[in-house]
C-alpha cells in the first residue's frame, strides 16, 4: 500500500524530555493556586505541599514522575473500558496505539459558539432554532463523526444552557460529542441524561457521550468551579483531562518551548487531582497552546506561527505521554468564509493529522472560535474529506500497475473507454461537490457561483432536513423531565 506512515516529529527525544522536566520543575518550584478546598485537602494527602492561605500547591518531582508512570501503566491494559471517548473536540484513546499518521482521525465540531454567521451574511447571536438547524446540518454531513454543540441558544439562561443544550441535542442526533459543563450541578444532570441516552449507567462508562470538562486558567491557576467538575467527575468513574490554553506572550512565555512547557505542567496538575482523588482515575492529559496576536492580544487559532507548535504539543501528547489524542484544528482566525479561512483551515487540520494526532476539531468555527458558520461547516466537511482521500494511499498490485492494460492500448492509444477505467476510476479520483475542476464556460454560468455559493445551498438544504429520532418515546420523556428538574433547582437555589 502506498501509504504514509511516519508522523512529521518537531522534536527529538531529548528536547522532550526537555520540555517534560521543564514543567517538573515549574510545578515543584512555583506551583499552582488552586482555589477549592476540597481539592487542596485531596492533593496534600497525596503527597504534595499545600499552602492554604495562599492556595499554593506545589507538586514534588517524585509525586509527578510517580504519578505519569501510573498513567502510562494504565494505558498500556489492552482491555481497558472505556478504550476510547468522543471528546469535546476530538477523540482521547485510553490505550495506547502506535504514533503514527492515522489515517482513521476523526472529525468533530462542537464549541457552544455565542454567535452564528447565518446564511443571510448576518452575524447575530443564537437561539434556539439555530441550534437545531445546526445539529441537523452536521448530523447530515458525512465527514463529521462527533457534534458537540456548535452553536448555544442565548434566549436561554447562561446557568442553564448546559443541560437545555445537551437534551435537544441527544434527542436529534447519535453522533454524541462531548459538552461544556459550568458547575457541578450541570456534571450532576447532564450524567443523568447521557445515562438515558446510552442506556444506563454501565453503558455509558463502556462508552462515555456527553463528557465535559475541567479547564485551567493560565498561568498555573484552577478556579474552584473547575476543580469541582474534574473532581466530580472522576468520583463518578468516567473520564477526565485538565484542558490548558497557554497563549504565548500573555499567559505563557512568547518562546514555543515555553508556551508547551507551562501548559505541560498545568494539565500534569489536573492529572495528579484526579489520581489524589481516585487512584484508579481514568485520566489523561490535554494542551491546547498558541501564541498570541501582539496586535489584538488574541488566542489566535490558526496561523503560520502555531502550526509547528500543534505538532510539537501532538508529539509531546501522543508519543511522549504516551495518550494518544486528538487537536484543537480545522480552525481559523477570519472573520468570514474565504481564502484566508480556506487555507486556514486546511494546514491547521491536515498539520496536526501528519503529526499523529487521532482526531481534529472543532468544525464550522469562524472568528478564532467565537462563531459559528454553517456555510463554513459544509466547507469544512469537504475538506475533511479530502484530506482522508489524500491520506488513503493507493494499492501497488498487478491490477493496479496494470501492465497488461497498457500492453492493450499501446502507443497513441487511450485509456478513456476501457473496462480497467470504469472499473477503478472512482476509487482514485476525489470527486467533489464543492471543489470545482470545470473550464470557465460552465463555471461562469453555474448559479452558485463557486465554493461558497454551493457550500450555502447545501447548507440551506440540510438543516431543513429532519434527523431519524435517535431516542425512544419513553427516553425523550425522561430527558424532558431531567430538564424541568434542573430548572426547578436552579430556582429553588436562587439562580433563575
Amino acid at each position: 500500500m502506498g501509504r504514509l506512515l511516519e508522523p512529521i516529529r518537531f522534536l527529538s527525544r531529548a528536547e522532550m524530555e526537555a520540555i517534560h522536566q521543564a514543567a517538573v520543575q515549574v510545578l515543584d518550584e512555583v506551583g499552582m493556586w488552586i482555589d477549592c478546598e476540597e481539592a487542596l485537602n485531596y492533593l496534600e494527602g497525596y503527597g504534595c505541599r499545600v499552602d492554604y492561605d495562599t492556595r499554593i500547591v506545589r507538586f514534588p518531582p517524585d509525586v509527578v514522575e510517580r504519578t505519569v508512570q501510573h498513567m502510562r501503566k494504565a494505558y498500556s491494559d489492552p482491555a481497558r473500558i472505556p478504550q476510547r471517548m468522543s471528546h469535546r473536540y476530538s477523540q482521547i484513546y485510553f490505550s495506547t496505539r502506535p504514533h503514527q499518521v492515522h489515517h482513521d482521525f476523526s472529525v468533530s465540531t462542537g464549541g457552544f459558539c455565542v454567535f452564528i454567521y447565518d446564511l443571510d451574511g448576518q452575524r447575530r447571536p443564537a437561539n434556539m432554532a439555530d441550534v437545531r438547524a445546526s445539529i441537523r446540518l452536521a448530523d447530515a454531513l458525512d465527514n463529521i463523526d462527533f457534534i458537540g454543540l456548535p452553536v448555544s441558544a442565548q434566549e436561554v439562561p447562561a446557568i442553564m444552557r448546559p443541560v437545555v443544550m445537551a437534551a435537544e441535542l441527544v434527542k436529534t442526533t447519535r453522533k454524541l460529542g462531548g459538552i461544556e459543563t459550568f458547575d457541578r450541578f450541570d456534571v450532576e444532570m447532564i450524567t443523568r441524561i447521557a445515562e438515558v441516552a446510552a442506556g444506563g449507567p454501565q453503558e455509558l462508562r463502556r462508552n462515555p457521550i456527553l463528557i465535559g470538562y475541567g479547564e485551567a486558567r493560565s498561568p498555573l491557576c484552577i478556579d474552584r468551579n473547575m476543580a469541582e467538575i474534574l473532581i466530580t467527575y472522576v468520583k463518578k468513574g468516567l473520564p477526565q483531562s485538565l484542558d490548558t490554553m497557554p497563549n504565548g506572550g500573555m499567559t505563557a512565555p512568547i518562546t514555543r518551548a515555553g508556551v508547551l512547557a507551562l501548559g505541560i505542567a498545568e494539565t500534569l496538575g489536573g492529572l495528579i487531582l484526579g489520581h489524589a482523588v481516585d487512584p484508579n482515575a481514568i485520566m489523561s492529559i490535554d494542551v491546547c497552546p498558541s501564541v498570541a496576536d501582539m496586535r489584538s492580544g488574541l488566542f489566535p487559532y490558526a496561523g503560520t506561527e502555531r502550526m509547528p507548535l500543534l505538532a510539537a504539543n501532538t508529539q509531546m501528547i501522543n508519543e511522549f505521554y504516551g495518550c494518544p489524542s486528538g487537536t484543537h484544528g480545522g480552525k481559523t482566525n477570519a472573520c468570514y468564509p474565504g481564502v484566508q479561512a480556506g487555507v486556514e483551515k486546511v494546514t491547521s487540520m491536515l498539520f496536526p493529522v501528519l503529526a499523529g494526532s487521532v482526531g481534529i476539531g472543532t468544525m464550522g468555527h469562524l472568528e478564532n472560535a467565537v462563531t459559528f458558520s454553517p456555510v463554513q461547516l459544509v466547507i469544512d466537511n469537504e475538506i475533511a474529506r479530502s484530506v482522508r482521500h489524500m491520506l488513503k494511499g493507493f494499492e501497488v498490485t498487478p491490477e493496479t500497475l496494470a501492465v497488461d492494460v497498457i500492453k492493450q492500448v499501446g502507443p497513441n492509444g487511450t485509456f478513456l473507454n476501457h473496462d480497467h477505467t470504469l472499473t477503478h476510476f472512482r476509487d482514485e479520483l476525489f470527486a467533489s461537490r464543492l471543489f470545482d475542476c470545470s473550464p470557465w464556460g460552465p463555471a461562469s454560468t453555474d448559479p452558485a457561483r463557486g465554493l461558497e455559493g454551493k457550500a450555502r445551498a447545501i447548507a440551506a438544504e440540510l438543516m431543513q432536513k429532519e434527523t431519524e429520532p435517535p431516542l425512544s418515546p419513553e427516553q425523550e420523556r425522561a430527558i424532558d423531565d431531567l430538564v424541568a428538574e434542573a430548572w426547578a433547582k436552579r430556582r429553588e437555589m436562587g439562580q433563575l
